[in-house]
């Protein structure tokens, strides 16, 4: 046996031919061949894959383009002896690192929750006897025994089964235990369709089966995916890409500014290393030092303000990228739906009957549903058992039974337990009178042929062919709504059958009625969609289920129209189309049903190849490759298995898809306010750079560097970190995503940036020449000058300070979004007008500083200068919105 054969199609073989391959028998391997194969193969296990150590997360860090921009400034500013710079760059640096290391500490548990799922023990056929053994001890061809409660240890062929009943939802999606029969399977059926299969890490929830194992560690589905995932490609968040784009823009930039500068100097006969100087000087000053930790402390703040509302957030960068989603691809079973299959529709008396309403406790429909029925309520009142029949006692309890009290009157004496082929199995319990009770439940269809008469009110009448054909209408009627339709029967007989077979107790019933169960979709989730489409969001539903299940629930959640069976794709038909042409055709589809974990990546590629943010949310094992491949993948945190919670960027606390849609809102306004802070520091650093460098074409010496450094200091940082609890705008859920293509310049902030940092210029330009124009008499020339350079020093500082409102909103007025709605803003900003006036009203330090105590006119013409900032910016937008339709 090779290592090849481990993955071969064993499903599409007959049980001979598998174990000849597998050189087994039905009687298991001998002890030296299982040490032969653990030698060849390994354990059963999987693999953890690398694990980055923490000095190689903090490296990593540093590939940021930007990051590298202001290691280049720092080196820069040390050369030219601005120590006070560098080291205040190089601590931003530092802590950005150090932020980014400790939120993503966590981000490769995938693989290890993987290998948490393994079964502890498991019971094999060896040396012809039954032994139990630990799960990483099996070897391909193992012959393994499985009965209900067992945890699948590896991916087993069947050959012999009875009744075995598997719940794969975390693998395939699908919402209810699987029958598996010992059938012919076609070779390129999906995971789902093999029914003579069970899988690795799968759950056996009734009855049991024989198989032999074809597949350990990381030759299972399991390990498949355990594989995509330690593969899987990490594409940059949108905010990663913006912030290579900003740092690679302002380079070029700044780059083409200190150029000129050096040339039009030389060319006016400056001495060129004076002007090498000053051009450097410039270029660092130009430097949004702080812009990095800003960012990262407004998303820090995002994720605290986003777990108050049980979205947690395991890495920084994904609270803004959600918030510029365009597709979220929804995991069905357990995101949208409860996972949990509930009764909807009961037929009884000829009618169909909504579940919510009153039902009468002694209708044999009622009755034989939880009679019929092997669910074991514990201790504590939950559930034990098939989803299936928990869903019925569960309905039963909630109508007021009390089963146990029933059950203790009229005691279970026998049954027929239930079998795939004949899709039926009944019970039979003593009645008070001596008389026995048959019970009876299965397929509608199945359990027709065995019925002659019906129950109406009370009243048994012979089951006419008319009667037959309006049940079966009625039954046709339920699963067109993918409803999972079960039909109940009884008959009432003097003495317990002398053989507990289906021909000696399952015939002459008399028809009760049938009721029609679905995994019901979350109450939230249809208006959590609607608020999504809303904002320009498109929802896409992925599941394991079957095609009709699939379409009847999307079109209850409002994700496609009625009948729009065009939007429906399942996974055999996605095999069908190369990725080229998927890529093509993947707008068109909305929901796809009975999919594998490799279908789920395919669908995230070709909607990333189509340009846009994609989010992937899911709670099972088969998600985990697509929620790390997604721009977010989104984890359950209830349901959700510790695989997906590991492969997640966020986790939902709740399970509740409206909480994604708050998640959004958050994200959306994350981003928006790290916008307000670009807009505030390349405005600011705009108009210092625009002072400066007209300043020298002009000849004067308009701001020592020690006046730029504290201006940097004390005006950037607080009120930029501010403007990161501004509130979202009111109308920020009707805008379209921002998408992919966007970047921290859109929606109008570049221009903004422009003409702001301009007009800040310019009127510092403006009070430096009025100073130098209106000397205060009785001061020499150097005073004079040294006045001007106050005067340009405080109105430069103040404008920003009073710009930092005007950044509230790109073209709303600040009283429509509130001039004090910010409280943060009013300290931060008051806290810096304190530490930048206290260099000129402070003895000492207004020496050092280089500055002068003004006259009041001085202070009245600075402080009023700067404040027009206000007014002005308020007239430009007041244009925009009254001419060009800006909102």
């Amino acid at each position: 046996m090779s290592e090849e054969q481990i993955r071969e199609n064993f499903y599409a073989q007959d049980a001979e031919t598998v174990l000849s391959k597998l050189d087994s028998t039905k009687e298991g391997l001998s002890s030296a061949e299982v040490n032969a194969r653990m030698e060849k193969y390994g354990p059963n296990t999987l693999n953890e894959g690398e694990q980055k150590s923490l000095l190689s997360k903090f490296v990593d860090q540093f590939k940021d383009f930007m990051i590298v921009v202001l290691l280049a400034a720092a080196v820069i500013s040390g050369v030219l002896g601005e120590f006070s710079d560098a080291i205040i760059i190089l601590l931003v640096v530092i802590l950005n690192a150090v932020l980014g290391v400790y939120q993503e500490a966590k981000a490769e548990e995938a693989i290890a929750a993987l290998k948490q799922m393994a079964s502890p023990q498991a019971h094999v056929k060896r040396d012809g006897h039954v032994v139990t053994v630990r799960s990483d001890e099996i070897v391909p061809g193992d012959i393994v025994l499985l009965e209900a409660g067992d945890v699948v240890p590896a991916d087993i062929r069947l050959f012999e089964s009875n009744s075995l009943k598997v719940e794969e939802a975390a693998l395939t999606g699908e919402s209810v235990p699987v029958s598996k029969e010992l059938v012919e399977v076609e070779p390129d059926a999906g995971i789902g369709d093999r029914l003579n299969m069970v899988f690795s890490s799968t759950n056996i929830t009734y009855g049991r089966a024989t198989g032999v194992v074809v597949g350990t560690g990381m030759n299972t589905e399991v390990g498949n995916i355990a594989n995509m995932l330690a593969n899987a490609e990490e594409s940059k968040t949108p905010l990663q890409e913006n912030q290579d784009q900003l740092g690679k823009s302002l380079t070029i930039l700044i780059l083409v500014i200190a150029v000129v500068m050096f040339v039009v100097g030389i060319l006016n006969n400056r001495d060129w290393l004076e002007m090498l100087l000053t051009s450097i000087s410039v270029a660092v000053a130009a430097i949004p030092e702080g812009l990095p930790a800003i960012t990262t402390i407004i998303l820090a703040l995002g994720t605290q303000k986003m777990a108050k509302r049980n979205a947690l957030v395991r890495k920084l960068p994904a609270v803004e990228t959600l918030g510029g989603t365009e597709v979220i691809c929804s995991d069905k079973t357990g995101t949208l739906t409860m996972n949990q299959m509930t009764v909807e529709k009961v037929y009884y008396n000829g009618q169909i009957h909504d579940a919510s309403e009153a039902i009468e406790l002694d209708l044999p429909v009622m009755k034989i549903m939880n009679y019929a029925n092997d669910t074991k309520i514990s201790n504590d009142g939950s559930l034990i058992g098939d989803p299936t029949e928990t869903a019925m006692i569960q309905y039963g309890l909630d109508k007021g039974m009390n089963l146990k009290e029933d059950l203790a009157k009229e005691p279970r004496v026998g049954e027929v337990p239930f079998e795939s082929d004949r899709k039926l199995m009944s019970t039979i319990h003593e009645l008070s009178d001596g008389r026995y009770l048959v019970a009876t439940k299965g397929a509608p269809d199945e359990l027709l042929k065995r019925t002659n008469t019906i129950d109406l009110n009370g009243d048994v009448q012979p089951l006419t062919e008319a009667i037959r054909e309006e049940i079966l209408a009625s039954n046709t009627g339920l699963a067109v709504q993918a409803l999972r339709v079960l039909a109940m029967a009884y008959k009432i007989v003097d003495s317990i059958p002398e053989e507990m077979t289906s021909k000696a107790v399952e015939y002459d019933l008399t028809y009760a009625g049938m009721i029609g169960m679905i995994d019901p979709e979350r109450p939230e989730a249809a208006a959590a969609i609607a608020t999504a489409k809303g904002a320009g969001i498109r929802t896409i539903m992925i599941t394991g289920d079957h095609r009709d299940t699939a379409q009847a629930i999307a079109t209850r959640l409002g994700i496609i129209e009625e009948g729009q069976h065009d939007a429906v794709l399942t996974g055999a038909e996605l095999n069908k189309q190369s990725d080229e042409e998927f890529a093509r055709n993947v707008e068109q589809y909305s929901v796809y049903a009975r999919v594998s974990p490799e279908h789920k990546v395919r669908i995230v590629k070709a909607w990333q190849n189509h340009g846009k943010v994609v989010s992937m949310t899911g709670d099972g094992v088969n998600d985990a490759p697509s929620l790390k491949t997604a721009d977010i993948g989104v984890g359950m945190g209830i349901t959700g298995t510790e695989v997906s919670k590991g492969a997640s960027d966020m986790v939902l606390a709740d399970d509740n898809f409206q909480t994604i849609v708050v998640a959004v809102e958050e994200g959306r306004k994350v981003f928006a306010n790290i916008q307000k802070a670009v807009q505030f520091l390349l405005s600011a650093n705009l108009g210092e750079v625009l002072t400066l460098f007209i300043a020298t074409f002009l000849g004067w010496t308009i701001l020592e560097p020690v006046h730029i450094l504290w201006i940097n200091l004390v005006t950037d940082t607080f009120p930029a970190i501010a403007l990161g609890l501004e509130k979202a705008e009111s109308d920020i859920m009707k805008q379209k995503p921002r998408g992919r293509s966007s970047n921290f310049f859109s929606n109008g902030v570049g221009g903004a940036i422009i003409y702001q940092g301009i007009i800040e210029g310019g009127i510092t330009l403006f009070v430096y020449w009025w100073a130098i124009s209106n000397p205060v008499i009785g001061h020499g020339e150097q005073l004079a000058h040294m006045d001007a350079e106050t005067m340009a020093f405080i109105t430069l500082g103040l404008i920003q300070l009073f710009h930092a409102y005007n950044t509230k909103s790109v073209y709303k007025s600040i009283f429509q979004v509130g001039l004090f709605s910010n409280k943060t803003l009013i300290y931060a900003t008051m806290l810096s007008a304190v530490l930048l006036l206290g260099v000129i009203l402070t003895p000492g330090l207004n020496a050092f500083f280089g500055v002068s105590v003004l006259t009041g006119t001085q202070w009245t013409v600075s402080v009023l200068s700067a404040l027009a900032i206000v007014p002005i910016v308020e007239i430009i937008k007041f244009i925009q919105r009254q001419f060009f339709g800006k909102h």
